[in-house]
Order: C-alpha cells, then sequence, then structure tokens
C-alpha cells in the first residue's frame, strides 16, 4: 500500500469512527458518544504498540510486501474475532465481580511503566513459543512462496513461513489485548461501546501500518507515550477504590489521551533519532 493510500485509508477509517460516535450521540446522547470517543482514542494509541511488533516480525522473517498485506488481512480477521471473544467474557466477568476492576487497574499501571521505562525487546524466533508449538505440529517450509500460507511437495501439505507469521499476530493481539481490554472498562462497561470502538480502532491498523513502516524512525516517543497513557488509564480505574470523591471523567480522560498522543509525535518530530558513528 503506497504512503497515499495508507493515509486515505486511515482518515476514511478516523471519519467512520467519528460519524459513528455522531450516530451515538444523536441515538443515545452526549455521554454515550463521548465514551465511545474516549475508548476510540485508547484503543488508537495502544494499537500502536500492536504495529511497532508487527514491524518487527515482518523485518525478521524477511516478509516482502505483498505478503505482509495478506498477513495484516488474515490476521485482522483473527483480531476481530478474539477480540469479540474477549470483550464479551470480559463483560461478564466485570458484571460478575465488580472487585476485578481494580486488577486490571494494577495490571495496567504496571504495564504502562514497563512500556514507558523499560527496554524493547528484539523478536527472537527460535525462544517464540507460538513458533515452536506450531512447528510441532505442521511441517513448515524454509522458504516463502508468494502469498501462500500453504503449498504441496510431495503430495504432502506444508505451512509456509507467512502461515508462521499470521500466527504469531494472532498470539500477539491477545497479549495486547489482555493490557488494552481491561483498560476500556475505566471508561464505560457498555458492551455496544467496547466492541465498536475496539473494532474500529482494529479495522484501521492496517492502513495505519502502512503509514507507520515508511515513518517508524520518526516515532520513537510515540510507545513511551503509550506507557504513560496506559499508567493514566490504570489511575482512573483505581480512584474510585481509594478515593470516589476524585474520579476521572471521560472527558478528561479523552483530553489526557489525545494530548499525550499528539505531544509524543511532535517530540518524535522535533527531537531526531541520534545517528550512530
Amino acid at each position: 500500500m503506497s504512503f497515499k493510500r495508507a493515509l486515505a485509508w486511515s482518515t476514511i477509517w478516523i471519519g467512520l469512527s467519528l460519524i459513528t460516535a455522531l450516530a451515538i450521540f444523536v441515538q443515545a446522547g452526549a455521554v454515550p458518544a463521548e465514551a465511545f470517543l474516549t475508548g476510540y482514542a485508547l484503543e488508537k494509541a495502544l494499537s500502536v504498540d500492536n504495529l511497532f511488533v508487527f514491524l518487527m516480525l515482518f523485518t525478521f522473517f524477511g516478509v516482502k510486501p505483498d505478503a505482509q498485506r495478506r498477513a495484516l488481512n488474515y490476521g485482522l480477521i483473527g483480531v476481530l474475532i478474539l477480540r469479540g471473544l474477549m470483550i464479551f467474557a470480559g463483560v461478564a466477568l466485570v458484571q460478575q465481580f465488580d472487585w476485578i476492576l481494580y486488577v486490571f487497574g494494577a495490571v495496567i499501571i504496571y504495564t504502562g511503566f514497563i512500556m514507558a521505562f523499560g527496554s524493547e525487546k528484539e523478536f527472537d524466533p527460535e525462544k517464540s513459543g507460538t513458533v515452536k508449538l506450531v512447528s510441532r505440529f505442521v511441517k513448515v517450509s524454509p522458504e516463502f512462496h508468494g502469498t501462500l500460507f500453504f503449498i504441496r511437495e510431495h503430495g504432502m501439505r506444508i505451512a509456509t513461513p507467512l502461515f508462521l507469521v499470521v500466527c504469531v499476530i494472532e498470539v500477539m493481539d491477545v497479549i495486547f489485548a489482555v493490557d488494552s481490554i481491561p483498560a476500556i472498562f475505566a471508561v464505560t462497561r457498555d458492551p455496544f461501546i467496547i466492541y465498536s470502538s475496539n473494532i474500529l480502532a482494529v479495522l484501521g491498523l492496517r492502513s495505519l501500518y502502512f503509514l507507520l513502516e515508511r515513518a517508524h524512525d520518526s516515532f520513537r516517543f510515540v510507545k513511551p507515550g503509550v506507557g504513560i497513557i496506559l499508567w493514566f488509564i490504570g489511575v482512573k480505574m483505581l480512584i474510585p477504590a481509594l478515593w470516589p470523591a476524585a474520579a476521572i471523567s471521560n472527558a478528561v480522560a479523552l483530553t489526557v489521551v489525545l494530548s499525550v498522543l499528539i505531544v509524543s509525535i511532535v517530540l518524535s518530530v522535533a527531537i531526531k533519532k541520534p545517528h550512530a558513528s
């Protein structure tokens, strides 16, 4: 996907999300629309970390651009299904055990701290449990075969490395969803708003990836910014238990999420990454 086309599709998905927020406002009022916008902005910000991992994954395996696009397409289909299951499971848990929100808050604060201040780990397929598990049950070809996931050799069906890549994408999204889905419970418990904001954020991931691919060195402060956002959302979840009168509104949360994201992007553009001598 060219830069112009990726930018156009990113604009379309953001526009569709704003139209959805307007429809919610007309049908249900300002509070649900505000919750949707806050949840969408939060999930969009958190999805950036997924993209950094996808970029690292594609680079390591040497996946060509046309194959990257197909892997992202199939990966996102799996994401839509898995996230739906996890969201409705999360809603059921929160409705049954209200105290679990505080556990979510503590986990999110810890994750945000690690993301903001921890060192970035390189992907190592030799240590990847997903790669080991898939390779144990499916014979994998050492070479790519275009955009194919499976080929036939001597009458035997064999997976290509592209199939491994999609499997890793699915597993990594489940790991990221453990952070992002609990975070949105700080905003709302409405299953429709949680799912719709998640899905619209996910649907824009492919075009956002192709934007990030061409300028990832220019966004080096975005990941720490996402860590700060997670830390803030975790605090928002815990405050009602510690100090009910100081509960943070969704309007404030939306302002903080957008402000941190914008500042991290501006800093990334203003402060260039030093080149190794």
